[in-house]
């Protein structure tokens, strides 16, 4: 339970960073390389570097060589867990959105 609950702080840790949920987003239609990953931002290669270490980290992405080039892609398995931990709650909303619904409509 407990590498559980530090690999899910860690997952939406990562995730609260506009530029590392960009980057997450950018890698869903393909591998990247460290180049392609920072040609849209307007920062250091070292601060990419750092984005996609946390990342790496929080096992959203992974890394590989390629020749020279470091290759990014994304790891769907950590975004499917905390999927899992945001869907237990969504049962408990919908029903009360719903009986807050249906008390809209009484009144």
């Amino acid at each position: 339970m407990v590498n559980y609950a530090i690999s899910l702080d860690m997952i939406f840790g990562s995730l609260a960073d506009p530029t590392r949920r960009d980057i997450l987003d950018r890698l869903r239609y393909g591998e990247l390389n460290v180049g392609e990953v920072a040609e849209p931002y307007q920062m250091s290669l070292p601060a990419i570097s750092k984005h996609l270490k946390i990342l790496e980290q929080a096992k959203l992405i992974r890394k590989r060589k390629d020749g020279k080039e470091r290759i990014v892609a994304l790891e769907p398995a950590a975004m499917q867990q905390a999927a899992d931990y945001v869907r237990q709650y969504e049962q408990m909303w919908n029903e009360r959105f719903d009986r807050l619904d249906k008390l809209l409509k009484e009144q």
